[in-house]
């Protein structure tokens, strides 16, 4: 169903986060896009300690990747200079249960590519880690 039908309206969500979650929407928002913010590390190492040991990741073309294997590909990403062009928006947060929270917003890479995305994020004593991640293409903008 595209936009201009009928009914599309009320296929859509309203998206909210509840006030009491205000602070940790931003603190997750400013770690968004996941693997994508140098201020948190660029290294396998900087990697490892931000997703929890059983992480892994529906990419946008439907495929399942695990740790080992996002891990490897972020090495291999971040060992030459490359160009890193995003825009993120629509931001929202929903707890899921004690210290585990989606974050879901909406990614525009290189101009170009729109995807959906979740993050479902683990608030340990000392950081977050992301236990999963998924990104969907967006075919009707």
């Amino acid at each position: 169903m595209s936009k201009r039908e009928p009914g599309f309206r009320e296929m859509e969500p309203i998206l909210t986060t509840a006030p009491e979650l205000t602070d940790i929407l931003a603190e997750l928002a400013a770690r968004e896009p996941i693997f994508h913010r140098p201020e948190f590390g660029t290294s396998r190492a900087d990697f490892e300690k931000m997703t929890v040991e059983d992480f892994w990741e529906t990419g946008a073309s439907g495929r399942r990747y695990s740790r080992e294997s996002v891990l490897d590909a972020l090495e291999k990403r971040f060992s030459v200079p490359h160009t890193d062009i995003w825009e993120t928006k629509d931001f929202h947060c929903r707890k899921l249960g004690p210290d585990v929270y989606l974050l879901t917003y909406t990614l525009l890479q290189d101009n170009v590519r729109l995807t959906r995305r979740s993050t479902i994020w683990r608030r340990t004593s000392d950081s977050w880690k992301i236990v999963y991640h998924q990104g969907t293409i967006v075919q009707d903008v």
